[in-house]
């Protein structure tokens, strides 16, 4: 009788714990309640920083992790991690890098993953007296100075420079340009008055004050922004989570906000 007894409660136990992983494991909002709350570094791309920042607070307040963005140059933040920067997760303004990265053993690789694609803008001051329409305004002789990122490191830069090619203007207006670290410095060169136009981000400058066109987006190739687990990162349940979420519906309308093309969808002419 005794034996029989253990027996049932040793089944029965069983099946309350089988019972509760399954819970756990189809419940996302269960699996984050449990797991510690620690500080995740992101170092994400400055065209990002508003929509980011916005995402970052939603995650925190629904997860009670804690994000820490490092925005800048694609190029220079992906050389910091292949220097051992204590990054989680990294998001791309290219997924050239991503893959680069990939290749090289430093992403945790079925978490690539894209978020959206970028557009790039012709941005003037709300008070320029200069009246952009296309690009090829920018040969005009009134206009002096026309900052973009730079294009070795930077994919918005490069972006700017395609579109600059493809135009046929990029030796024309060589002499003009200033080029910034990333492209948030572009724009603030721009913001302080100390260039005429910003080759900016959509992101950068939709819903912001300032005046601005697209840039069509066949004269350059598509900005398909990526991100990534990093291998090293401590925190690699916390980070697949806040990836995830970068692509959830929520997240996602916070991209479409701020201009991004997400997946799938047709870009904005």
């Amino acid at each position: 009788m005794k034996f029989k007894l253990k027996f049932f409660l040793a089944f029965f136990l069983t099946l309350v714990l089988i019972a509760c992983t399954q819970t756990i494991n189809s419940n996302p909002k269960v699996t984050q309640s449990i797991s510690p709350k620690v500080t995740l570094n992101v170092s994400a791309a400055s065209d990002l920083k508003y929509a980011f920042e916005e995402i970052g607070k939603t995650f925190e307040k629904e997860s009670g992790n804690k994000i820490v963005f490092n925005f800048g140059s694609t190029g220079q933040l992906a050389r910091q991690i292949e220097n051992g920067a204590p990054v989680d997760i990294f998001a791309a303004a290219n997924r050239a890098f991503i893959e680069e990265l990939d290749k090289k053993g430093l992403i945790i690789t079925d978490t690539k993953q894209i978020y959206g694609i970028g557009r790039i803008t012709l941005w003037t001051r709300e008070d320029a007296k200069l009246k952009i329409q296309d690009i090829k305004d920018l040969v005009k002789p009134e206009i002096k100075k026309i900052a973009i990122a730079n294009p070795d490191h930077a994919p918005y830069g490069l972006a700017a420079k395609e579109a600059l090619q493809s135009a046929g203007l990029w030796e024309k207006v060589k002499p003009k340009l200033v080029l910034a670290q990333n492209i948030s410095q572009a724009r603030q060169y721009g913001e302080t008055g100390n260039v005429d136009v910003t080759i900016s981000a959509l992101s950068l400058s939709i819903n912001k004050p300032g005046n601005w066109v697209l840039i069509p987006e066949d004269l350059h190739k598509p900005l398909e922004q990526m991100l990534a687990v990093i291998k090293d990162s401590k925190h690699e349940l916390q980070s697949r989570n806040f990836t995830n979420f970068i692509n959830s519906s929520q997240s996602r309308t916070i991209m479409k906000k701020y201009g991004f093309i997400l997946p799938g969808e047709t870009p904005i002419k």
